[in-house]
């Protein structure tokens, strides 16, 4: 490729090492290995490339590992994420652990979320070092645990972290990912009255008082797709797990429904509560024998930055340059630890290679992609740190 300090070869070694570590997460996956042997196989690495390095557990057997690399000061800090865990890989149709390239491809769990990301941001670090690159300011290579659950790794991350700009490497097709979708978990319970199946004047259903609710919810689904956000779409919500009852003969005392609602860029956690607030109040106005409660189990918020940010015409600029073609600015669906970042006040995106079968049966990362992700990081981190 032209212009590229990037050992192709070196490359492609160092994915199949991450692919080759089972690095699971227990949260998802009982029994899964989780970050511990591929935590130790990064610290090595990056203590091999003379990044002052620290690998510390954020709970126990889930560590996070950190390198810098140092600038000679005068310069901003560029900080590269990359989550070490997958999910599970029980159903795989493939070995998920026997990483084969065919056809340009490099098949294995994580190969696109996010083990060829991580590699990518890895060798544009290398070939920094390698070629004697003097730099102003800092590189932060951050490689944390947990992102497929509860991202407990870039939170703690960043309590005591600070960059000028992050990026992360999950696979967005050599794309600037410049917003994404949040979700709240909600859980709404209905109570009713136990009493036998019999008495009809003594018990109330739980069960069919949790249908009104049901059918609040689909409204709310249908009024939030007339707002739709110009790069992730609209908001959304469904009913995702339901439990009641107790037995045959008994009037159901209590019911319980777990939903998602998926918000776009400017809702807020308080939209959410609001929503049901009002659905749960209506209902009552409706139906007097109608009690019920929700609340929000978990949260995380969606996210927008500007594409004028420096980092963002940087990654533009990089991009025209390594691909012939600018890459464009998109938004996602999913969720990605880059909101965690952003909420600490730091211009956060995700820009990374080209892959299928995430979460699924067969997964792959288009290995040109990953090539051509490590080159524009690299360029990057001359063009935002400054080179001496």
């Amino acid at each position: 490729m032209k212009n590229s300090r990037i050992n192709e070869k070196e490359l492609v070694d160092i994915l199949k090492d991450l692919v080759r570590i089972e690095s699971v997460n227990p949260s998802l996956v009982e029994g899964g290995a989780g970050e511990e042997e591929i935590a130790e196989y990064l610290k090595d690495w990056m203590i091999s490339q003379g990044l002052i390095t620290a690998r510390y557990d954020v709970e126990p057997g889930r560590p996070n590992v950190v390198g810098v690399l140092r600038g000679e000061g005068g310069g901003k800090t560029l900080m590269l994420n990359g989550h070490m865990d997958t999910v599970g890989v029980e159903y795989m149709n493939i070995d998920p652990l026997d990483p084969v390239v065919k056809d340009g491809k490099l098949y294995g769990r994580g190969s696109a979320d996010m083990k060829g990301g991580l590699a990518a941001s890895m060798l544009a670090i290398k070939s920094i070092v390698d070629s004697g690159t003097r730099l102003k300011g800092d590189v932060i290579l951050a490689a944390v645990c947990d992102e497929e659950y509860a991202s407990i790794g870039t939170e703690k991350l960043m309590q005591d972290t600070f960059a000028d700009a992050a990026i992360i490497g999950e696979p967005t097709s050599c794309q600037i990912q410049i917003a994404h979708k949040g979700f709240a978990w909600v859980e709404v319970e209905t109570r009713g009255l136990a009493a036998h199946g019999s008495a009809y004047k003594v018990g109330v259903d739980a069960i069919t008082k949790m249908g009104h609710v049901l059918v609040g919810i689909e409204g709310i689904g249908e009024r939030l797709l007339e707002t739709e956000h110009p790069l992730v779409g609209p908001g959304s919500v469904h009913a995702s797990v339901i439990k009641g009852g107790r037995e045959l003969s008994t009037y159901p005392d209590r019911c319980r429904l777990q939903l998602e609602r998926r918000l776009i860029p400017g809702e807020t956690s308080e939209d959410v509560d609001r929503e049901m607030t009002i659905l749960l109040e209506n209902i009552v106005k409706n139906d007097s024998e109608f009690d019920a409660s929700h609340k929000t189990t978990f949260y995380r918020g969606p996210m927008e930055i500007s594409r004028r940010q420096p980092i963002c015409q940087l990654l533009l600029k990089a991009g025209e340059k390594i691909m012939g073609n600018p890459p464009g600015f998109i938004g996602g669906s999913g969720w990605m630890d880059t909101e965690i970042i952003w909420q600490k006040g730091i211009p956060a995106v995700a820009f990374g290679p080209k892959g299928e079968g995430i979460h699924s049966k067969e997964e792959y990362v288009d290995l040109n992609s990953v090539f051509e992700t490590a080159e524009v990081h690299n360029q990057v981190i001359k063009e935002f740190c400054k080179t001496i």
